[in-house]
């Protein structure tokens, strides 16, 4: 098949999280296993733009990529994207959207429909009722009532990572044409035997305010033989705060603030930690949980992670409410007992072995894409 796929900011703009992760390995591996694989984007990153040619597609990993400059950044809205929309989205046998809320989203959706080209919509995790209460509610009700409804209306399908963002999304007053759920996926690394720093949790990903940092750092007094390593980037400037409430708490000295990291020195990271903890408030799949997991290294997550079911089933790690008097109970159980973190450790790396590696995720994505391929086909005959 000839996939597009369209996506508001794509690498190298690696501030946006784990989606762009997500985006570029589910289109690398579709490559692999034989299909034509376009992606449509913008050259934004943050108040910058990316060092990328606009004229020419970029190769990356046989992943065609077209990036197109933003005359507005807070949307993502390129005319120069809406334009080759228009001239070339009915080559293609199927388009996948991944955000709402955003200008591109709108504007292939648009042009897939008047072509007659089916398109699936991933919200990645932007379908969320407390978060759109929480952040700009107004402004994204209005946009849901004036221009996502109808975006949804006309969709083939909807992508969703995790039953939970399913669910969420089902709360709000959109539709949700034939949902279904594919998880994203991981590339396995080797397995190592190195040993892990006793004490140390790691908190990897954004610093952002629905991630729960706050309930960690209280957590922190009531798990006094824990250390923390807080790593990531912070576009919101939290970092000031957060250290303040250490300070207050008498946690100052057993939690660093790490920065932004990557490549080998994420990779240490997830090597020697103790375990991971993510207490976010929402999280529609987690993918350093993934990361963590394909790792050998026991996780402590919130129900509100997308992946907490799968570590719940499998054994992989505890799953607490995100208040500090649980989160500090989940962390002394975590430490107190080596022999069942290794234990969890090895049940996660067999889950993401058994269903998360790339290759099983495209695999699920390719049979849906044909399904609503097919469809198309029969109802346009």
């Amino acid at each position: 098949m000839r996939l597009l796929h369209v996506v508001p900011t794509y690498l190298p703009a690696t501030r946006y999280g784990g989606p762009i992760y997500a985006v570029h390995g589910l289109c690398r591996a579709l490559v692999r296993r034989g299909h034509e694989v376009d992606v449509f984007t913008t050259n934004v990153d943050g108040d910058r733009d990316s060092d990328v040619p606009i004229a020419v597609p970029v190769d990356r990993d046989g992943v065609s990529i077209h990036y197109f400059p933003s005359t507005l950044r807070r949307l993502y809205r390129s005319p120069r994207m809406g334009k080759a929309l228009d001239e070339t989205i009915d080559r293609y046998d199927v388009v996948h959207l991944h955000s709402v809320f955003l200008w591109p989203t709108f504007a292939a959706a648009r042009a897939a429909h008047r072509r007659g080209v089916p398109y699936v919509i991933s919200p990645r995790g932007m379908l969320v009722p407390d978060l759109i209460a929480r952040k700009s509610r107004f402004a994204k009700m209005l946009w849901i009532r004036a221009i996502e409804r109808r975006t949804f209306s006309h969709a083939a399908g909807v992508h969703f990572t995790a039953r939970s963002e399913r669910d969420e999304a089902r709360r709000l007053p959109i539709p949700l044409p034939d949902p279904f759920v594919v998880p994203n996926g991981i590339d396995l690394p080797p397995v190592t035997s190195e040993d892990r720093l006793a004490g140390t949790l790691l908190f990897l990903g954004r610093i952002n305010w629905k991630k729960g940092l706050d309930c960690l750092i209280d957590a922190m007094k009531g798990a006094p033989e824990a250390r923390a390593v807080i790593a990531g980037n912070d576009e919101e400037n939290l970092t000031p705060k957060l250290r303040a409430q250490a300070e207050r708490n008498g946690v100052a000295g057993r939690i660093e603030f790490r920065g932004p990291v990557s490549g080998a020195n994420k990779e240490t990271l997830l090597r020697t930690s103790t375990a991971l903890v993510l207490p976010s408030h929402s999280e529609n799949f987690g993918n350093v949980v993934l990361e963590a997991m394909a790792m050998s290294m026991p996780v402590i997550v919130t129900p509100e992670v997308g992946l907490a079911a799968d570590v719940e089933r499998s054994g992989a790690g505890l799953v607490t409410r995100n208040t500090p008097e649980e989160l500090a109970a989940a962390i002394r159980t975590m430490l107190g007992d080596p022999s069942h973190r290794t234990e969890m450790g090895a049940r996660g790396r067999q889950l993401v072995e058994e269903r998360f590696t790339w290759d099983r995720v495209a695999a699920q994505m390719e049979e849906q894409y044909a399904r609503i391929n097919a469809a198309a086909r029969a109802g346009r005959g």
